[in-house]
């Protein structure tokens, strides 16, 4: 399992990248490994205000559907095409290829609730026990 040092993370497994007032966000290694092959992918739309911790994606896998929460508010201001036809990428790159949007962060104050990535890793130790 993957962890990416410089991202930050929520305890429903979302990841989120902040580059100055947006975030690329997306699924853990740790939840597409949970979910299996995944088969479908509904993202937000574009121009979508998304909130932090609210549904904002389902992921559908060979296993099961599940919901996706943002890990920071925002509007979406691009999403990921390439899952609409390749939903595997998740799979095979959650954190490059895999990403699901590109938000403009509306209030940056919203990452002190995220994880770093060494808070992740005990949390994910501790679920797997």
């Amino acid at each position: 399992m993957s962890i990416v040092d410089s991202l930050f993370y929520t305890k429903d497994h979302e990841w989120a990248k902040i580059e100055g007032e947006n975030a690329t966000i997306g699924i853990t290694d740790f939840a597409q490994g949970a979910l299996g092959d995944i088969t479908f992918i509904d993202l937000p739309k574009v121009g979508a205000l998304l909130s932090q911790s609210k549904f904002c994606a389902t992921v559908e896998s060979v296993k099961a559907a599940s919901d996706v929460y943002a890990p920071l508010s925002g509007e979406v201001l691009k999403v990921n095409t390439q899952l609409s036809t390749q939903p595997e990428l998740v799979n095979l790159s959650a954190y490059d290829q895999g990403w699901f949007a590109i938000i403009k962060i509306s209030d940056i104050a919203e990452k002190d609730k995220l994880m770093t990535a060494s808070q992740y890793k005990v949390y994910v130790q501790e679920l797997s026990k």
